[in-house]
């Protein structure tokens, strides 16, 4: 399995406000935009990515950090290997992602998912 990147979310009741920095300031694109979550990014080669939202789809709390995976069945098997409590999923969304909820050992909710 390999980490193909890691997206950091920032919880917001107004997605909205992050245009003025991210867009006009910083000049990330608007790459996502689901009404209660918005994506800023980057054609560079670097993925950079950052989402704020207001909720975190289906009915779920918004996550610390999400990592997207190459192999979310062998990054399950290593999570349950290691006794780690899965606290949603794994679940296949209708954005389509299937993904899963962990918390870190700093007890951040953990977003592991692979884009199907």
């Amino acid at each position: 399995m390999k980490i193909k990147r890691i997206v950091a979310n920032v919880e917001t009741s107004d997605v909205g406000k992050a245009n003025a920095f991210y867009h006009d300031i910083l000049g990330l694109r608007l790459v996502m935009d689901h009404g209660w979550i918005r994506t800023y990014g980057s054609d560079s080669k670097m993925t950079v990515q950052v989402s704020f939202a207001s909720e975190a789809g289906s009915g779920t709390p918004v996550p610390d950090m999400s990592i997207e995976v190459d192999d979310i069945e062998t990054a399950l098997a290593r999570v349950k290997k290691a006794g780690i409590p899965i606290e949603y999923g794994p679940e296949s969304e209708p954005w389509g992602v299937c993904r899963f909820y962990v918390r870190d050992p700093f007890g951040k909710l953990i977003n592991i998912l692979q884009h199907e």
